[in-house]
């Protein structure tokens, strides 16, 4: 479908995504889930716009006001754990979506190299609904392939949204290549991916700013 680009023109979502980046901010895990779920709720009113809509009335003090309601029915999923934070941010827009999870952490090898392991992943029907798929860093765009072709097994979508907050260029490419018929929404888009696959300047690993350490 295409690729929006949040910080391609200048909004509050600039601010949102310097804290996020910036080493001194990360310190305070609350202010980067806030960070991260703010960028979310932004991508969510821009998904909003695209879609469909019924005619409502509605009963003020008053009167009646003729409104419009989402017509479509929404499923937001996430991978997690760093998606947790922009999943929140999402349900703060689409408070009536559905959810969907899916559990996802790179194996890493001795050489460096590195596979993706998807340990669980739990939905409801997708069929004919509105999926939305968040995961704060697309770096290579493998976590995010490989979640979509889980999720075929819960029915076939309407329409696909896939939102992150930091993208590679390569990572954004790749994903646009397997699913063209996606859309992508970026909150900033950065040139350099390492040879061990991190985003450069990027901002660090997400899940351990938002939730601290693992082992």
């Amino acid at each position: 479908m295409a690729t929006r680009v949040l910080t391609d023109q200048p909004s509050i979502a600039n601010t949102f995504l310097a804290e996020l980046r910036d080493v001194r901010i990360q310190a305070d895990a609350m202010r980067f889930r806030t960070n991260l779920a703010r960028i979310g709720g932004l991508i969510g009113y821009e998904i909003s716009k695209t879609l469909r809509y019924k005619e409502i009335e509605t009963e003020t003090p008053l009167g009646i006001s003729k409104s419009k309601s989402i017509k479509d029915d929404i499923v937001i999923a996430s991978i997690l754990r760093a998606g947790l934070p922009m999943h929140n941010g999402l349900l703060d827009v689409f408070d009536k979506a559905e959810n969907a999870f899916i559990s996802a952490q790179r194996k890493m090898h001795k050489s460096g190299d590195f596979e993706i392991e998807l340990n669980k992943v739990t939905s409801p029907s997708l069929e004919g609904k509105v999926l939305i798929l968040c995961d704060p860093m697309l770096a290579t765009g493998s976590s995010l392939d490989l979640s979509l072709q889980a999720l075929e097994a819960y029915g076939k979508p309407s329409v696909i949204h896939i939102c992150t907050a930091i993208a590679s260029r390569a990572g954004m490419e790749h994903v646009e290549r397997l699913h063209p018929e996606a859309m992508i929404w970026i909150g900033d888009l950065d040139e350099e991916l390492t040879a061990k696959s991190y985003i450069v300047p990027g901002l660090g690993d997400a899940g351990d700013l938002a939730f601290g350490p693992k082992i």
